[in-house]
């Protein structure tokens, strides 16, 4: 009998072993193949989220710092905008003149301001008047609005075409030699109308400032009148201050600004800080971890970048977005591995637990493996190996009724739970941190925020106020906490309170500017927005109000607003304000039921006031002025000052002309109460020209020019008075238009010829000389009465080129006469503005030399009033003629304002006394007295009296008897021409004879 050997466990235990080692190392490398399969798609997932937030960022950073610029480049813009009509326009210049302290520099001239607030510097070999009005002007100018602009910009400075500069502060000018080679760097062609037809703001490239030693960047804005280029206005920021403004990356992060150029702006982490144009692309481009980045961002030209660099052997991860105000490129990077640290620590713990799930499954196969179970247990082995290892897609054990069967079916229970647990609790665990972390960064946000932020209950109760609310209101938060939401706003904003309150309850959202309740003196104002919180439900849980400190904005626009629309000396509305104003009345009166009236005019005699008292007199008339029209018209109505002494009123709700007249009763009657001026007392009168809407025109030029004949119609009255428009005033100046165009075809086809009025001697009948008159024959109207078409030619210039006419044919028919043994004495007009020619004492010349006519047989008459503008320029003018060898006559005598200290430096020869006093001779004893009076008077200052429009006998007899012998008239002869003077004298011989 062979004794069987019991069969050894080793072969059982070795198979066991192995295959449990295999299946666990089989297990194990599958884990870790699926654990680095989804550690890598989670760190992919992890750059993805750190780029978003870096695009975030720097878009937030481009977003907040384009609004800075747009407001700097506002305000810089509306400095220029009043620097070009206060210096250029030529109207509203109401600024005082500056006391001008001008020093000469040999080639050049310096200016400082008293204040020390600006400079000026002219590179010119002379100074001109509208050269020196420029410093003063300019430098009162720079006094308002240098300081609340040097508040925002480190220096405000005017640079014109003719090498004219201005600057505050003025260290630039008093430092150093300015030239205008200092404004050169800052993109001057840019300015030009060709390569900036939309004549915007300019941004210049950062520069630097050779004077302050600091790097700085400009706004420069070019300047314009009628369309012609006159140079431009800058402001320069500090470089520093101008990236201040950035929002700065928490500390994990950090930035870099490049321009187009490649050249770095600023780059902190790199040791670059603000080398601007400093530094070059070379450069640049030697910082390898810069170099690829910038070449790659400038190469494809896209508003936004994104790329990878290394940097001290460490990944980063970097987002570029453009600039486009200042061609600039932001760029916000931060290091790779801080975004992948928690994932390294994940790796090794996930390897940890694979290790440990791996062991536990090779005990496990080793004890089973005992029994003849050995391929349910390696399945299920392997799943619950895949499942410790995160496999939760794996299809379900199969089950029976067995041990391992209900093992199985525990298994996949088990498994569905957990998988409902782990996937449960590590989305709370991912949504927990995300806004923990969102919780936490919102709330540092608002907590450091600059802008104040407000957080109510939905029932717009305070719940929560932030530090820059307490700062900027000055109270403590126990002051808001429980309160309404609107009490923070001002109490003089109450009627504002209702329609935020209606908008908030009727659409749940407000935005605007209003004020702030503080507790200071000065009022808050602020761009205020509030705007619901709402639930995932959509339901609303609560409000927040942020509010943005805009006074020194609303100060500045006020100053702004007020040099832009109020004249300075008055107070009143200026011409740029009453025009909107009238544009607003023309658009409700076009919709119907509103009526207006148009009120337009100057104050009498304001020149000859302005001439004798003087400028400073003028100035408070003008005051007087306007503080009685203030006074005596309504609040609701448009007071304005147009320029000199025109002005112009709106009166709203006038339907009927009655209700205008009474209006214009009460100016009269206002300004014509006395004014005291000094030691002086004054009687001011105004032709008012009134026009209605829309009954008159319902077009705005058309109204303004209703009421512009109106005025005139009112002076031609007689002035003191009103008159409304009327279609006539159409007419009369669609005739004036008509008679100055065919004047002007008249002078070229010489539709003209001169009449002759004889002078007589009364005693001897004989004709002393005559009075060149000019006639119009047109060859449709006939004869044009000079009373038409001389004012006319007065107004339009045409006087001059009709005046010298006359005086060569005047001169002519006196040669002819002297050549028939005639008097050729010959008197002719001057107008005011033959007068103020600089060419005239050459024209007579010239004519007198033509003519050969001798000088003392040519008498010019000139009117009072025409002497009286510049006293003294105006004696210069006569001794000049008087040089010449001609007589001198004054017009019209004693109708104008002339003075006897005056009359008698005027190197005059004869007086003619106006026929204003004749015609009434016998029957006005006032005029008789005047009459006897200017003829007594000319005798003692040795004057030859003429008197003009003698017509009758007994005015005749009463000159004689005060010796006033030689007349003009028609009781003698009416103008005459040529062929007809001799007849005349042959009937006065005869007449003589008798």
């Amino acid at each position: 009998m062979v004794n069987r050997r019991p069969p050894s466990r080793f072969g059982a235990n070795s198979l066991s072993v192995k295959l449990s080692m295999l299946i666990s190392a089989v297990c194990l490398v599958a884990g870790i193949f699926a654990a680095a399969l989804m550690l890598k798609s989670e760190e992919r997932q992890l750059i993805y989220e750190e780029y978003a937030e870096l695009k975030r960022v720097s878009g937030q950073a481009v977003t907040q710092f384009s609004q800075y610029l747009e407001l700097k480049t506002s305000l810089a813009e509306q400095a220029n905008a009043v620097v070009a009509k206060q210096l250029f326009t030529g109207e509203n210049l109401t600024l005082t003149p500056a006391k001008l302290n001008v020093v000469d520099l040999e080639g050049a001239f310096r200016s400082t301001a008293k204040n020390g607030l600006s400079a000026a510097y002219l590179s010119s070999s002379e100074l001109s008047t509208k050269d020196k009005s420029l410093f003063s002007q300019s430098e009162s100018l720079w006094n308002i609005i240098a300081p609340p602009l040097l508040q925002d910009f480190f220096n405000f400075y005017l640079v014109t075409q003719r090498n004219f500069v201005r600057i505050a502060p003025p260290n630039i000018l008093l430092n150093s030699k300015p030239k205008q080679a200092l404004f050169s760097t800052h993109t001057l062609p840019l300015l030009r109308e060709e390569l900036n037809p939309t004549r915007e703001a300019i941004w210049s490239r950062v520069h630097f400032d050779d004077v302050w030693n600091k790097w700085v960047i400009s706004i420069l804005v070019p300047l314009y009148h009628n369309d012609r280029y006159l140079g431009f206005t800058g402001t320069d920021l500090e470089l520093d201050t101008l990236l201040s403004h950035l929002p700065a990356p928490d500390t994990r992060q950090g930035f870099i600004i490049f321009d187009q150029q490649g050249k770095i702006i600023a780059a902190p982490n790199f040791g670059k800080q603000n080398q601007g144009a400093k530094l070059t692309n070379e450069e640049a481009l030697s910082i390898p971890a810069l170099s690829n980045v910038i070449e790659s961002a400038l190469l494809v030209k896209l508003p936004e970048f994104q790329d990878e660099f290394i940097h001290e052997n460490e990944d980063h991860i970097i987002n570029i977005k453009q600039l486009k105000q200042l061609d600039w490129y932001i760029g916000v990077y931060k290091k790779r591995d801080s975004a992948l640290s928690a994932l390294e620590e994940l790796k090794v713990k996930f390897f940890g637990l694979f290790l440990l799930y791996a062991l536990f499954v090779a005990l496990l196969l080793h004890q089973v493996l005992y029994q003849l179970v050995l391929g349910r247990i390696n399945v299920l082995v392997n799943a619950v190996v895949g499942f410790g290892r995160g496999q939760w897609d794996m299809p379900s054990m199969p089950s029976s009724k067995d041990e391992i069967g209900q093992l199985n079916a525990s298994f996949n229970d088990m498994s569905t739970e957990i998988k409902k647990l782990v996937s449960g609790l590590n989305q709370r665990i991912t949504e927990k941190e995300i806004a923990e972390k969102a919780a936490n960064r919102l709330s540092k946000a608002v907590s450091f925020s600059g802008t104040a932020v407000v957080i109510t209950n939905e029932h717009f109760q305070v719940e929560y106020v932030n530090p820059k609310m307490l700062e900027m209101t000055g109270f403590e938060e126990g002051h808001f906490l429980g309160k309404s939401l609107l009490n923070i706003i001002s109490k003089d904003m109450a009627i504002l309170v209702d329609d935020i309150d209606i908008d908030l309850r009727s659409r749940n959202y407000w935005r605007g500017d209003t004020m702030l309740e503080g507790a200071g003196p000065k009022p808050i104002w602020v761009s205020l927005s509030i705007s619901p919180i709402r639930e995932d439900g959509g339901q609303i849980s609560s409000y927040v109000a942020s509010a943005q400190d805009i006074s020194f904005v609303k100060e500045s626009q006020r100053k702004m607003e007020e040099l832009a629309y109020f004249d300075t000396l008055t107070g009143l509305a200026n011409r740029t304000f009453f025009r909107m104003q009238l544009r607003k009345s023309m658009a409700l009166a076009e919709r119907g039921h509103y009526a207006f009236a148009l009120f337009y005019f100057d104050l009498d005699e304001f020149k000859r006031i302005n001439d004798t008292l003087g400028h400073d007199a003028g100035d408070r008339l003008l005051v007087e002025v306007a503080e009685r029209l203030k006074l005596r018209l309504r609040s609701e109505d448009t007071i304005a000052r147009l320029g000199g002494d025109e002005f112009a009123v709106l009166l709203s709700g006038i339907e009927k002309r009655e209700n205008a007249m009474e209006v214009a009763h009460i100016i009269q009657r206002t300004l014509n109460q006395p004014i005291k001026l000094g030691n002086n007392e004054v009687i001011v009168s105004a032709s008012i020209g009134i026009t209605m809407a829309p009954f008159d025109s319902q077009e705005e030029e058309q109204l303004l020019k209703h009421a512009d004949l109106a005025m005139y119609e009112a002076k031609a009255k007689g002035r003191n008075t009103f008159h409304f428009y009327s279609q006539e005033l159409d007419a009369a100046a669609n005739e004036r238009l008509y008679i100055e165009n065919e004047l002007r075809q008249a002078i070229k086809s010489k539709q003209f010829s001169l009449y002759y009025q004889p002078q007589v001697d009364c005693k001897t009948l004989k004709i002393v000389g005559y009075e060149a008159l000019i006639r119009w024959k047109h060859p449709d109207k006939g004869m044009i009465p000079p009373t038409k078409f001389i004012p006319i030619a007065e107004a339009t210039g045409l006087i001059v080129e009709l005046g010298a006419w006359v005086l060569e044919e005047a001169c002519m028919f006196s040669m002819r006469l002297q050549r028939q043994g005639r008097s050729g004495n010959m008197s002719i007009n001057l107008s005011a503005r033959q007068f103020k020619d600089a060419h005239l004492i050459a024209e007579i010349s010239d004519v007198l030399e033509r003519t050969q006519m001798p000088p003392s047989l040519l008498h010019v008459e000139l009117t009072e009033s025409m002497l009286m503008g510049d006293v003294e320029a105006a004696i210069a003018q006569l001794h000049q003629m008087k040089d010449l060898g001609i007589g001198l006559s004054i017009d019209d005598f004693g109708t104008g304002y002339s003075s006897l200290s005056y009359l008698k430096r005027f190197p005059v020869d004869s007086l003619k006394v106006d026929r204003s006093f004749v015609k009434d001779i016998p029957d006005d004893s006032n005029d008789m007295e005047i009459t006897a009076a200017i003829i007594a008077m000319a005798q003692k200052l040795k004057l030859q009296v003429v008197a003009e429009g003698v017509e009758t006998k007994e005015q005749v007899a009463f000159l004689k008897r005060n010796n006033c012998f030689i007349v003009q008239g028609y009781y003698y002869s009416p103008p005459l021409p040529e062929h007809e003077i001799e007849i005349f004298r042959s009937q006065l011989q005869d007449k003589a004879g008798i």
